[in-house]
């Protein structure tokens, strides 16, 4: 998904990352653990998505790339800088723990410099096997 210069890219990046997961079958989600994967990718894609804005100019592209084994995000900006994980946090001073959640919810996560900026990425475990239909999806 092209991201550079939409008007509430969060809400939109997480509205098309629903919509995969919907086309993908990770949703309608049958169970809590498989709710809580999808959750955990929403809210990925907020935070990736997020950090671009905040800190590297406004992100350019958001992709999404399912295997067998799981889902890998990818948010792409024009800034060369890349992302660095704070480990040592002040409570006093909000913020700076989106690369703390993202690195928490994944099975991996990193960076990689390409031409025109940085790619920031995130894997995630697919969700265990499909049960039942159960009702419920992104806009609850």
């Amino acid at each position: 998904m092209v991201l550079d210069h939409v008007p509430g890219v969060v809400i939109k990046s997480r509205e098309f990352t629903c919509a995969a997961l919907l086309d993908w079958g990770w949703l309608p989600a049958a169970d809590g653990e498989r709710r809580a994967v999808a959750e955990d990718v929403l809210l990925i894609v907020s935070e990736l998505v997020t950090n671009a804005a905040m800190h590297a100019g406004g992100p350019i592209e958001l992709r999404l790339r399912r295997s067998p084994e799981g889902l890998r995000v990818e948010v792409s900006d024009t800034s060369p800088e890349l992302p660095v994980l704070r480990h040592r946090m002040d409570p006093a001073v909000p913020g700076g723990y989106g690369l703390r959640v993202v690195a928490l919810l994944s099975w991996a996560w990193g960076s990689a410099s390409d031409a025109g900026g940085k790619t920031v990425w995130s894997e995630i475990a697919a969700p265990p096997a499909r049960l039942e239909l159960a009702k419920g999806h992104c806009s609850e």
